[in-house]
């Protein structure tokens, strides 16, 4: 049996678009080597406007309000509320759908892919053939079939973090720390490394979440640096780990090449490249953008005769229109700039981005400006930024000039 489309991949990705497909009314089969109700073991954070803007809030484990960050030398309120999804609550909402749209799903690994005509047939590792009009690589940051070029210049966030209690709280009650860049703890030498910050919020009932975190560095951070990071800061903060509920470890491209948008698989997540460049973020903005897309294929699907390509070609359209690849470039180049800041100039850069406008420091990392207004956030903050700042986003100019070229004219 040929059916709509074949999503490759359970996470939450994966059951984003599943489940956007499925409310389209499309026959849908899911493939994955796992169950797809298996645990997800990372925790997702998003903030709380951009998940009311989807009618989704109930399906947070914890909102705070008292949101701050540590930059410059200062506490920075941030005065917007953050949450912290409740992923088995995500996972039921989604394939919720996926049931009720009568998606059935098959236990498997991808190996292989041929087209026809009007069909795309995929080939599993123990040779089960599947067949659909149209095939999407949900596979996370290593696709199965979705090709991009190789780069060698390939940022990574990297982040260690621990879910437990702890000798005193990390930080105070009902609060969250988005991010604190102090680096008192560390020795001189240490701190000419690559910068790192906190990420630490109280879940209640003496349980905290303390992660360190590399922003954007290439070659990564290593995890065991950031777990003696992790450790030496809460030693000198007086709070160190009392009991250890849950690791953490986090390792994801923040910069990977577009995948060639002519394909005839569709990718969608990590698989097409849709890490916000600012923030690292994923999940928010696949069950933000999982609609159209779904409606893409959907309309595109009507049509008897198309051929895989042409329906994957109009997905790849709906996902990345020009003003979305123009966003990405000028994001591409803040984060070009912010990966070669030392210490204190990303202290002093962080301590202006949040000093900005709440309009224009939550549209950038939410990716709800247009390139005109984000390019306008630019350059507000080059102009209220120290010189120690401007000086480097003067000079990066040169070598990323093109990713600006890119963002001004698409």
């Amino acid at each position: 049996m040929t059916v709509d489309a074949l999503v490759i991949g359970s996470g939450p990705a994966g059951l984003a678009l599943a489940a956007a497909l499925c409310r389209e009314g499309l026959r849908v089969v899911g493939l994955t080597p796992v169950d797809p109700d298996a645990v997800w073991p990372n925790t997702y954070g998003i903030w709380y406007d951009d998940l009311e803007r989807l009618g989704l809030t109930a399906l947070l484990a914890h909102c705070w309000t008292d949101c701050v960050a540590y930059a410059g030398g200062e506490e920075l309120p941030l005065r917007r509320a953050y949450g912290l999804f409740d992923n088995p609550r995500l996972q039921a909402h989604l394939l919720s759908q996926c049931t009720r749209g009568q998606m059935t799903w098959e236990r498997g690994k991808a190996a292989q892919v041929r087209y026809s005509a009007t069909a795309t047939h995929v080939t599993t590792q123990d040779g089960r053939e599947l067949t659909a009009r149209v095939v999407v690589d949900a596979g996370g940051h290593k696709p199965v079939f979705v090709q991009r070029p190789a780069s060698a210049q390939v940022a990574f966030q990297a982040a260690y973090g621990i879910v437990g209690r702890f000798a005193a709280p990390p930080v105070r009650r009902g609060q969250l720390v988005l991010m604190d860049y102090r680096a008192d703890y560390l020795a001189p030498d240490e701190r000419a490394g690559p910068p790192t910050f906190l990420y630490a919020m109280d879940l209640g009932d003496e349980r905290y979440f303390v992660e360190e975190t590399s922003l954007a560095h290439c070659p990564a951070v290593s995890l065991k640096r950031l777990e003696q990071r992790l450790h030496q800061r809460l030693a000198y903060m007086g709070t160190p780990v009392r009991e250890v509920e849950h690791i953490e470890r986090c390792l994801f491209p923040m910069n990977a090449p577009l995948p060639r948008l002519d394909q005839s698989v569709i990718g969608f997540g990590g698989a097409a490249g849709m890490v916000h460049p600012a923030s690292g973020y994923l999940v928010g903005t696949c069950l933000k953008r999982a609609p159209a897309v779904a409606r893409a294929i959907a309309g595109a699907l009507e049509t008897d005769a198309n051929s895989p390509a042409v329906i994957a070609q109009t997905a790849w359209q709906a996902l990345w229109p020009r003003e979305q690849l123009r966003n990405r470039a000028l994001y591409l180049f803040g984060l070009a700039n912010l990966m070669r800041f030392n210490e204190r100039q990303i202290n002093d850069f962080f301590a202006t981005f949040f000093r900005l406008p709440q309009s224009q420091w939550a549209g950038y990392l939410s990716d709800t400006l247009t390139p005109t207004e984000v390019l306008q956030t630019m350059l507000h903050l080059f102009r209220r930024a120290p010189n120690n700042v401007r000086g480097p986003l003067v000079s990066s100019v040169a070598p990323a000039g093109n990713l600006l070229w890119q963002g001004l004219m698409g």
